[in-house]
């Protein structure tokens, strides 16, 4: 798909949450409708600026642990969103230079400026694939897949920001589920997921606004986020709010700021 292509589909009509998202982290790839959508969420919940600087941060921290302690040399990113430098890619390629990346999402505007994720080391590799977490086979099943991951070796799941968009009735624990089973032992799943644990009246209108722009959302309990990595050995210090796991600074943030569960789970 070209990206001419994409264009044309980008409905610039109501706000869409990779482009929110990116005007949460201070970026320009967004539309008015989304800054008005981004900007309500803000007024409930001002502090969903340090959710999304600290939701990026345990991303670059998880993938840096991952590459250095467990031999992890492959990355299957899906809800990839808006390109926001530093890239899953450079920060694994800046551990190992031969790191491979495949990045996903379902909004036409991420493919617009997937070049932005394709900038690999010569000895890596990335792709990008538009696909959408809720029919996993068909991006299991991408040729483009099959070309830069080797399923044989471990591969890192990498689910940021993502399964909150994903109600159960679209069978979210099922899809991981489904993910997690076609990779070999020694796996990995990272996840950061939003959740209403520590201001539940705040979470409600974040969810009201999602809903009524018609981006449907559930915001997840700690405990109902642990359940994404049954079967898996969670690695130290298990299921945290986002700022707290394998801090590689001081924050100032608090846990009602962040509201964002994080973990690792390595599949034995």
């Amino acid at each position: 798909m070209t990206s001419s292509h994409a264009a044309r589909d980008i409905d610039t009509s109501r706000p869409h949450s990779a482009r929110m998202y990116d005007y949460y982290l201070g970026g320009k790839d967004h539309f008015e409708v989304d800054k008005q959508a981004a900007e309500a969420v803000a007024e409930a919940y001002p502090a969903i600026f340090v959710c999304a600087r600290e939701n990026r941060a345990f991303m670059h921290r998880a993938t840096r642990v991952l590459a250095r302690e467990h031999g992890i040399r492959q990355w299957l990113d899906i809800g990839t969103g808006i390109p926001t430098e530093p890239n899953l890619h450079q920060v694994a390629q800046s551990v190992v230079p031969e790191a491979r990346v495949v990045y996903t999402d379902n909004d036409p505007l991420v493919l617009k400026y997937a070049e932005r994720l394709m900038r690999s080391t010569t000895q890596g590799r990335t792709t990008y694939i538009e696909a959408d977490v809720n029919d996993p086979a068909s991006l299991l099943d991408s040729p483009e897949l099959a070309e830069v991951l080797d399923m044989n070796r471990p591969v890192a799941l990498s689910l940021n920001a993502l399964m909150h968009f994903v109600p159960d009735a679209q069978d979210p624990y099922g899809i991981v589920e489904r993910l997690l089973a076609v990779l070999p032992s020694g796996s990995a799943l990272a996840l950061s997921h939003c959740t209403p644990d520590f201001d539940p009246a705040t979470w409600q209108k974040v969810t009201d606004i999602y809903n009524n722009a018609g981006t449907p959302v559930q915001f997840r309990s700690k405990q109902d986020v642990a359940r994404f990595f049954d079967g898996l050995d969670l690695l130290d210090p298990g299921i945290s709010v986002g700022h707290r796991w394998r801090p590689d600074g001081e924050s100032s943030a608090t846990d009602a700021e962040v509201s964002l569960w994080t973990g690792v789970g390595i599949k034995p």
